[in-house]
């Protein structure tokens, strides 16, 4: 049994063993390889800082205010406003998506579907142009993630130096999604979680021939950003510590936000098989978002991606009335925003989700078993909605960690909530929130060649 363990564990590590078949040995990386990894991640720094920059100045000018902080402005903004620009963004989003259509002859490609069926081929200005819409609407105040557009971003740059260091399928396989985990990197300053994401949701492979670039391109993109980017923590919170009552919570939580994943991975699914065609691409944006204008305007919190009321929750600073309504109110309006056909990453929407399913839950708990703070429900539930709509544990507590700046005070619960929840979400459904446009025979070609790709061990 221990010969069997080791056996397994250097098939999964040992940096010489094969990728896919009718592949070489991707482990045997050149010199031309880690060239284009480092400027993959020069390419991604820059491409993230202008990103988010046009973010910034797009919020500025509809909303006022400056920073990411939408929440507050868009809370003392008059309400006709609230739906005049939300009217304009579904406005902006069906044009910008007909437009899309008539100028360029290549399809959209999803970036997991790129780097499993297409070895990692995009189409370089399509891809562009979709995530430079998504950020307009999005600091217009779509429900969507601001993360989409550098993954994007990121995607395109390692497609273009792959094709001028001209690297084989698989090798350009992996840049891509190295490219798509240093954009998430750059834009929010989690140079090792975008790295472990790169690898374990991306490419489905935590080996350690695909960690190391991932790494150096991470690093780089993310080293790049801050010259510009704030090197600091998304999230503000305090240090929470761990207790028997959060252990225990943890526990009997995990499992339920486990099957929420899977209904809310479905859900993402049926949103993007159903999206408008024809002439309903203009119409459907326009009264999706400014269905979302009008909810704002009690509700503010719907908002953008999520990244505001996340951190209120993490410091208990949501009512209990409102915290139940959000949960209700925050998914339904990114699930109808995507299903419009408005372009944009789920990242932050569910990691906010999940800190208000969390806080939801952490309710009667507190009732039961006082004494524990009201954001340590948020930060548990987040990551283990995380970790169970991305299908990927590792690199979900090592993004809570990294943009959160937590430490290790609270980590056996964290652990605790997300191994049941990515567990139970597992076992019900295979696919990731960042799978739902695969159907069930891709599906099952992606775990063949994920499998093949780890020496036939299987995850």
């Amino acid at each position: 049994m221990k010969l069997g363990g080791i056996v397994a564990m250097r098939r999964l590590l040992a940096p010489s063993a094969p990728a896919l078949a009718g592949a070489g040995p991707v482990g045997h990386f050149s010199v031309v390889f880690w060239l284009a990894v480092v400027l993959t991640g020069i390419g991604t720094g820059l491409a993230a800082i202008a990103l988010t920059e046009l973010l910034q100045t797009v919020q500025h000018l509809v909303w006022g205010g400056g920073g990411l902080d939408l929440l507050q402005v868009a809370s003392h903004t008059p309400a006709w406003r609230h739906v005049a620009i939300l009217l304009a963004a579904g406005l902006l989003t069906g044009a910008g998506q007909l437009l899309l259509t008539r100028l360029t002859s290549a399809n959209g490609i999803d970036i997991t579907t790129a780097i499993w069926f297409q070895a990692g081929r995009l189409p370089p200005w399509r891809t562009l142009a979709s995530a430079t819409l998504s950020v307009v609407i999005v600091a217009m105040g779509a429900s969507l993630g601001r993360e989409g557009a550098p993954k994007q971003a990121g995607a395109v740059v390692a497609n273009a130096m792959s094709d001028r260091t001209g690297l084989s399928d698989d090798q350009r396989r992996l840049l891509v999604a190295c490219g798509a985990g240093a954009g998430m990197a750059a834009a929010y300053g989690v140079p090792l979680g975008g790295a472990l994401f790169a690898v374990e949701v991306l490419r489905g492979a935590l080996a350690l021939r695909f960690v190391l670039p991932a790494l150096l391109t991470t690093l780089t993109a993310t080293g790049v950003s801050w010259l510009v980017l704030p090197d600091a923590p998304t999230y503000r919170m305090p240090n929470y510590h761990g207790s028997v009552s959060v252990a225990a919570w943890a526990l009997v939580a995990g499992p339920v936000i486990g099957l929420a994943s899977v209904l809310y991975v479905r859900a993402v699914a049926m949103a993007d098989r159903n999206r408008p065609q024809g002439w309903r691409r203009l119409l459907a944006p326009v009264v999706v978002l400014g269905l979302v204008g009008a909810v704002s305007i009690p509700f503010p919190q719907v908002l953008g991606n999520g990244r505001d009321v996340a951190e209120l929750l993490f410091n208990g600073q949501v009512a209990p009335w409102v915290l139940v309504c959000l949960l209700l109110l925050r998914p339904a309006a990114t699930i109808l925003c995507l299903g419009s056909g408005a372009p944009g990453g789920l990242f932050t929407p569910s990691l906010a989700t999940g800190a208000l399913l969390g806080g939801v839950l952490g309710l009667p708990w507190a009732w039961l078993w006082p004494g524990t703070p009201a954001g340590v429900f948020a930060l548990m539930g987040a990551g283990a909605m995380l970790a169970a709509t991305t299908q990927g544990p590792i690199s979900a507590v090592v993004l809570v960690m990294e943009l959160t700046g937590y430490a290790r005070e609270a980590i056996v619960p964290l652990l605790l909530a997300v191994a049941a929840a990515t567990l139970v979400a597992r076992t019900i459904e295979p696919r990731s929130v960042y799978d739902a446009r695969l159907n069930d025979t891709q599906v099952q070609e992606r775990q063949r060649m994920r499998d093949h790709a780890l020496g036939d061990v299987s995850v």
